[in-house]
């Protein structure tokens, strides 16, 4: 009997049987469980795996951000067809729109000189501040208009108006304006009055008697 049964199997077909026997392993064999996702950086991995696997490729995959060089794009000049740029400054309850053009140093506010509209010379000077620190002091002509307030915010609004106009006409004087403050509106303005006290803290006077 053992004779007959090795007669059956012949050497064509003992390579076929042990080659069925094999993919059969291979098929039964359970895939590894994928690990589980708790966060976009683990879907970002796992989708990058998957495509790779689907390639055939065998590299590492590697999940580092891929930062991207952002080139900032110069800003133009904003100039109209007189050649002036025009801004607005304020300062307290005033309001000043100021045209700058290139010239002499001239400054006009509401149609007199400036010495004569800021007697004091130290609000000449808060004016002059921004082209100082710019290094066009005497390069520029000024001509605004001014409303509200007293003299000290009018200063100041020009000066804010002047600052902001500057950098319309040479953008590249922006860093130097800024580090100077120059184009941060002043917020600072007069405290309200409260009812029950003669100004914004002031307390009438106290009588004991």
């Amino acid at each position: 009997m053992a004779d007959e049964k090795n007669e059956n199997v012949t050497p064509e077909t003992a390579p076929e049987t042990v080659v069925e026997t094999a993919v059969e392993t291979v098929v039964e064999t359970p895939a590894p469980k994928p690990e589980p996702i708790r966060d976009l950086a683990d879907l970002g991995a796992a989708t990058q795996a998957a495509a790779a696997q689907a390639d055939g490729s065998a590299a590492p995959v590697s999940t580092a951000p891929v930062m991207t060089e952002t080139v900032a794009s110069e800003v133009a000049p904003v100039i109209d067809a007189q050649g002036r740029s025009y801004a607005t400054g304020k300062r307290k309850n005033a309001i000043a729109r100021v045209w700058i053009k290139p010239g002499s140093g001239r400054v006009n506010v509401n149609g007199r000189d400036i010495e004569i509209y800021f007697a004091r010379p130290v609000l000449r000077m808060l004016i002059r501040q921004p082209f100082q620190a710019a290094n066009r002091d005497g390069q520029y002509d000024v001509m605004c208009t001014v409303t509200g307030g007293g003299l000290s915010g009018q200063a100041g609004a020009v000066r804010h108006g002047i600052s902001k106009a500057l950098t319309c006409f040479e953008p590249a004087l922006r860093p130097a304006l800024k580090s100077g403050g120059f184009l941060t509106r002043d917020s600072r303005v007069v405290e309200r009055k409260k009812y029950g006290r003669a100004k914004a803290r002031r307390s009438f006077q106290f009588s004991k008697r």
